[in-house]
Parts: structure tokens; C-alpha cells; sequence
């Protein structure tokens, strides 16, 4: 009996193994099998010209009394004996426009619908952790739109790109009539993630670049995706950020702990097309360190103001200061140190993509304002 039982032990532990290594070498093939929509590319009714003079098509839009995530502010986590630092001066008047990360996971459609109750809740969730911290706006916009679902990123096919066409209308559509409804003389903070900094990039190169409208942007924020120095910044109509007081331009990042594995980014990266029409190949990518605010280098963990440490539910979390350090790799990667406890959304690889935000999260909140206050001094 007690043989018998040793066999199946050893069987079960060379299935377990069995398993690793089937995770190990196929595990892109197999999320792609469970995220990849089997239905096909349906094209979605164009929205209305007006449609986003509707206050219900915004997660977070000026007329919303008490329910804007955007609005939101932690605290700092009183556990540590430490006390919420006083506000600072108000800053001059500014309007942000936030779009929000992959909040729709089915793969029963290519594009999520509006309404859709799974998607927007945890896109409400993003936009509380992402977008705050540029809460001093004066005005903080950020469109629900009908967004490429995440198994759109993982096939080769027309209908991941059809997909993300579909969702960059509307984030068009909503961007025009934000330029529109805003006071023309108010400087404009852009930013985005993931899918959203996706849309951003378009937005830039089709809005923004060799527009009177690049005159007005404050900053722009174009995190957890990458943007390629040689394909990409030439034609997104501003430079990169060098400087922490520089107004007009662009930052971009991705978070990984150490030891980091890129290797599913860089692959993707390597394959894509860039604004120019030509593959990105090996070409640079812009890293910026948000605790300096300029390219590339390093900064120690003290020189973090506080990263936004969420609770189990995402719903909830407070800032502690110094917990994490940051240095732009040669990979044109954000490297952080030793993994730091944030929560179990943490990729493969150490990719800390979900965190990109708030890990430096009180550091972009200073950043906005001095940004901010440099384009009114130029001005």
C-alpha cells in the first residue's frame, strides 16, 4: 500500500512538472487561446457627433458633484507614523485629459460595449489610481470609450487592429469635444496607459503635432507603453522631457523589479510598426524616471514622495513615502529595485505594468504642478 501510494505521488509531481514546463513554454500561446475573441470582427455603429456632450459618457468630467474618481486622494498610511504633507499653493488654472488602460478581458467580442458592467467598474477603478494624481486640475476629463479587449493585443490578425481602430474613434470623438468645451487660454495635461497611452500616441501624431494646439499642452504622460525614440517621438509634435521644470513635453515609462524579464514587451515592440510606417526593430526606447522627471538615469528609493499602496480590493490605498527607487535601464526599461509588495496583479517577468502610475504616484502629482507652473512662466 504505502508503494502504491509513493507512485502516486510521484506521478502527480511529474504532472505538476508536466504542467510548469507546458505554462513555461507555451504560456503566450495559452493566454492568447483564452483571451483571443473566437467570434468575428463586428464593426461597431459609429457614435454621434454630439454624443460626448453627454456628462454620462465620462468616467470623470467637470459637472460630477461627488462621484469623480479622478478626484479621489489618499492618504498617507498613518501606520508608519507619518502625517499628509500641507497643500501647496494653488496652482494655475488646468484641464486634463485621461484615457484610461484595458478594463474589458472577455473574449466574446472584439470591443467592449458601453455599458458593459465588469469593464467599466474596473475602469473606474483605474481612473481613481491613475488619473488622481493630477487632481489639482481645475478640470479633469476622462471618456468611457469602447476599448479593444485585452486579447486584441495577443494575435497577429486584422481584427486586433480593427478593434483598436474602433476605440481610437471614440477617443477622438471625445478628445474634439474636450478641446471644444474647454477655455481656450487653459494649458492641457495629457496622459494615458497601456491601451489608453496606445490611443494617446495616435492622438498626439493626428492632434496635436504641427498644430497651434502643441502650443497648449502642459506635459503628457505616456506610461506603460512604448514609444520609440526614432519612430515614434519625431512625430508626436513635442520633445521628450529632459528637465523637471521643462513645459511641453512628453514622459513615458515601464515599471519592472529586478530580476526583469521584458522579453514578451520587447518581442511585440520589435514586430510593431511606429508613426513613421516603419518597424521599430531595435530602436531606443524613451525611458523617463518619474521620481527626477527627465530621461533616463537613477534615483534612490528617499527621493520617492509616496507610492500609492492599494488594498485587496483596488478600491482603497495609502501613500508611503520611500518605498521604491527607480533607474532607466539600456532596455529603455524603469527598473525598481527588489519586488515590492503592491498586490497579486504583478505580471510575469517582474513587469509591475498595472503599478506603472501608482508606484510614483505623489512624484507625479508634484511633477503635474511644476509643469504646469512652467508653461504659465513661458506663457
Amino acid at each position: 500500500m504505502a508503494k502504491k501510494f509513493l507512485y502516486i505521488i510521484a506521478a502527480l509531481i511529474l504532472l505538476f512538472l508536466a504542467a510548469l514546463l507546458v505554462l513555461r513554454v507555451w504560456a503566450q500561446e495559452l493566454t492568447a487561446l483564452a483571451l483571443v475573441p473566437s467570434a468575428e470582427f463586428t464593426e461597431q455603429e459609429t457614435l454621434a457627433d454630439n454624443a460626448y456632450s453627454d456628462p454620462a459618457m465620462w468616467y470623470a468630467h467637470p459637472q460630477m458633484a461627488g462621484d469623480n474618481p479622478a478626484r479621489w486622494q489618499p492618504d498617507f498610511a498613518s501606520d508608519r507614523g507619518l502625517l499628509p504633507t500641507p497643500a501647496d499653493p494653488s496652482p494655475p488654472d488646468f484641464a486634463v485629459f485621461f484615457i484610461h488602460p484595458t478594463s474589458y478581458l472577455s473574449r466574446s467580442s472584439w470591443n467592449a460595449e458601453l455599458g458593459n458592467e465588469d469593464a467599466e467598474d474596473l475602469a473606474r477603478l483605474y481612473v481613481q489610481a491613475m488619473a488622481s494624481p493630477f487632481n489639482r486640475a481645475s478640470e479633469i476629463w476622462a471618456p468611457r470609450y469602447r476599448q479593444a479587449t485585452m486579447g486584441a493585443f495577443l494575435t497577429d490578425g486584422i481584427e486586433g487592429q480593427l478593434a483598436f481602430d474602433t476605440a481610437y474613434r471614440d477617443v477622438a470623438l471625445a478628445f474634439d469635444h474636450f478641446i471644444q468645451s474647454i477655455d481656450p487660454e487653459m494649458p492641457i495635461v495629457l496622459a494615458g496607459h497601456s491601451q489608453g497611452s496606445l490611443h494617446l500616441i495616435t492622438l498626439l501624431h493626428e492632434r496635436v503635432a504641427d498644430k497651434d494646439l502643441a502650443d497648449r499642452i502642459a506635459g503628457a504622460y505616456v506610461v506603460g507603453w512604448p514609444i520609440s525614440e526614432t519612430h515614434d517621438l519625431p512625430y508626436m509634435g513635442l520633445a521628450a522631457c529632459n528637465a523637471p521644470d521643462q513645459p511641453g513635453c512628453i514622459q513615458s515609462w515601464a515599471s519592472y523589479a529586478e530580476p526583469a524579464d521584458p522579453s514578451q514587451v520587447a518581442q511585440y515592440y520589435s514586430e510593431s510598426v511606429g508613426l513613421d510606417g516603419k518597424a521599430r526593430g531595435e530602436s531606443p526606447i524613451l525611458c523617463t524616471n518619474p521620481l527626477t522627471g527627465a530621461r533616463g538615469g537613477e534615483a534612490p528609493a528617499s527621493a520617492n514622495l509616496g507610492t500609492l499602496v492599494p488594498d485587496e480590493s483596488l478600491s482603497n490605498g495609502s501613500l508611503v513615502p520611500g518605498m521604491v527607487p527607480a533607474r532607466c535601464e539600456a532596455r529603455g526599461i524603469l527598473l525598481i529595485g527588489d519586488p515590492p509588495e503592491m498586490g497579486r496583479y504583478v505580471l510575469p517577468g517582474n513587469d509591475y505594468h498595472v503599478y506603472d502610475i501608482p508606484l510614483f504616484w505623489a512624484n507625479v502629482q508634484a511633477d503635474v504642478m511644476r509643469r504646469v507652473e512652467a508653461w504659465a512662466a513661458r506663457s
